[in-house]
């Protein structure tokens, strides 16, 4: 009961710190300390919500040091890890200089995120996540997601965590975050290939990671010009400032930066305000705000839809966009599509450092464009209808593209800046030959006129004509059908606690799966050949063909080094890498 009554003062604070009014007060029974009267003012409500903050905050805690078992054989890392969680939550109990939100901007935040009619259910999914590693030895290096609703979130900066962790872990000693501009330093000079000793990764060395993200992606919102944090600071008895109270009470405030030092050091101290059950919500608001609400709603398509998603509390494209790229855009695609008489849909218009794959694009439901796909960093949040997890490579160099890769993509961007259906992969005539002039492409007039009769040009049967063509004529066909094999290893980690029958315990009753979250390492092949069907024949047919031994060799190094398996995460990684089959041991990794 003690658990609900906290549940319900949080849900209830939590509302009346982003509105005009308080909602009505709903409880399975009377108060114990205070009833409330018919009517309040708006300084008695302001009261109540710092009543209720103060009292959840404060249950909290206390539960938070009752359930931390005492060790009379602590390390002297843990004892110093002690130490600077003690002094961080003493600088988090200290006065700041933010202020609240006007009332008008409250309201206008809270609708903005969770329309009018949300549900208990919503505000209950996202008012208990913090931001917290987790536990568990094996995926230590990675963010815990309680609940289904703020994984958006939670996604977005674990894959922003990754890349300091792998790709800069010299660097997170340094006070200053790094801006993006300067991110890709180490990148330009040669490959680099991260450890995959995930457990060795300190303590300090994660939260550092952590605060380095957070920094950088709330300038990254703010245009690099200002960040907005938005925290649970300490007013006592309703005098900022005032010391040697009896009472304290925790309200919703904000502060803006401009200088990413002072806002690291901020972050730095406010660290256990966001591991607390407000921390993804917090940080989102913090995003938001960064941006500015009337840019927020000038970046999307729909801006009289909720950010979060009904009926299941889901975050947004929206929310997953700004959190990537600094806008709130709804799409997925590159630039902008034109629709005509003035009205147009907007994309992402910039280069990434972190990018993004969807379940969705393989069904054939949106299309991903190259700033998505092909980040700065090999790390890709990972969408689901449902979920979004994290997928990673140590090795920047499976970003590297060969030579058939090149063209692929240079044809394939040029297509696609002419692609006004959506991503649906066909245009217009007109449109065509202007592709064929900027990828220097000569078609016979044959192949010319059969791709151009229909009136327009499919992607697909266009790229079957480019496979066949000669590469004195702009064309990819490939003699020795060895171009573009790839073989790498990636890392995929949902940070949904699920049963994972690889680390059962062993009990009296048998072996018990253990509730964590998943790191499954994936062998990658990208075959030579250029759709599945030809490889697996070739495959197939490669043991046959013993009167050749030069075509042995060339079947054996085809063939894939076991038979490939299916998950729907492959089909995501083959949106990114089209003809990839994936290889795991131990259960299929999952994006649900």
């Amino acid at each position: 009961m003690a658990d609900q009554q906290e549940e319900e003062d949080l849900r209830m604070a939590l509302r009346m710190s982003m509105q005009n009014s308080p909602p009505e007060p709903k409880r399975s029974k009377p108060r114990d300390t205070a009833i409330l009267p018919a009517t309040t003012t708006p300084e008695e409500s302001r009261q109540l919500q710092r009543e209720l903050m103060a009292a959840a905050a404060e249950k909290r805690m206390l539960a938070a040091a009752k359930s931390a078992p005492p060790s009379s054989s602590q390390s002297k890392n843990e004892r110093s890890g002690d130490f600077e969680m003690k002094e961080a939550e003493k600088k988090a109990k200290e006065v700041n200089l933010g202020n609240e939100l006007s009332d008008k901007e409250a309201h206008q935040l809270f609708a903005m995120v969770f329309g009018t009619g949300v549900s208990k259910d919503i505000l209950a999914q996202w008012s208990n996540q913090g931001i917290r590693f987790s536990p568990d030895p094996e995926t230590s290096m990675g963010l815990v997601q309680h609940e289904g609703g703020p994984c958006g979130v939670l996604a977005t900066i674990q894959a922003f965590v990754l890349k300091h962790l792998l790709f800069f872990p010299d660097e997170l000693g340094k006070v200053v975050a790094n801006m993006p501009q300067n991110l890709n330093s180490r990148r330009s000079k040669s490959q680099y290939v991260a450890s995959n000793n995930f457990s060795a990764f300190t303590e300090d060395a994660k939260a550092r990671a952590l605060v380095k993200s957070m920094s950088e992606m709330l300038f990254l919102c703010g245009n690099n010009k200002r960040a907005v944090i938005a925290t649970l600071s300490v007013i006592s008895n309703g005098i900022e400032g005032s010391e040697g109270s009896s009472k304290d009470v925790k309200v919703l405030r904000v502060d803006r930066y401009t200088s990413p030092t002072s806002a690291f050091k901020r972050l730095e101290a406010m660290i256990p305000i966001f591991q607390s059950r407000m921390g993804a919500l917090l940080f989102l608001i913090s995003a938001l705000l960064s941006r500015g609400l009337d840019c927020v709603q000038a970046d999307r398509d729909d801006p009289s839809q909720p950010l979060v998603t009904a009926p299941f509390g889901h975050a947004s494209q929206e929310i997953v966009n700004l959190l990537l790229c600094g806008q709130a855009v709804p799409n997925v695609f590159d630039g902008r599509m034109d629709l005509g008489g003035g009205m147009f849909l907007k994309g992402i218009s910039t280069s990434v450092e972190v990018g993004f794959l969807t379940l969705l694009e393989s069904l054939n439901f949106c299309k991903v464009g190259q700033n998505l796909k092909c980040p700065r960093w090999p790390i890709w949040v990972v969408g689901s209808e449902s979920h979004y997890t994290v997928l990673f490579a140590l090795d920047t160099a499976v970003q590297d593209e060969n030579e058939l890769e090149e063209r692929e993509s240079q044809i394939r961007k040029a297509f696609d800046a002419q692609d006004q259906s959506g991503g649906g992969g066909f245009i217009s005539v007109e449109a065509f030959h202007q592709v064929l002039r900027e990828t220097s492409i000569r078609l016979p007039s044959e192949k010319l006129d059969s791709l151009c009769n229909s009136g327009f040009i499919v992607w697909s049967e266009f790229w079957q004509v480019i496979l066949d063509l000669d590469n004195n004529l702009g064309g990819l066909k490939d003699s020795t059908g060895q171009m573009g094999r790839k073989i790498f290893d990636l890392y995929h980690f949902n940070g949904i606690a699920k049963s994972d029958l690889n680390g059962s315990q062993a009990t009296a009753e048998g072996e018990t799966p253990v509730q964590r979250p998943r790191l499954t390492k994936l062998r990658v092949s990208v075959p030579p050949r250029w759709t599945p069907e030809d490889f697996m024949a070739d495959a197939a047919v490669a043991p046959g063909n013993a009167g050749s031994e030069s075509s042995q060799k060339d079947a054996e190094v085809a063939k894939p080094e076991q038979p490939h398996q299916h998950a729907p995460l492959a089909d995501c990684i083959r949106t990114r890498w089209p003809r990839a089959v994936c290889n795991w041991i131990g259960d299929p990794p999952s994006i649900v």
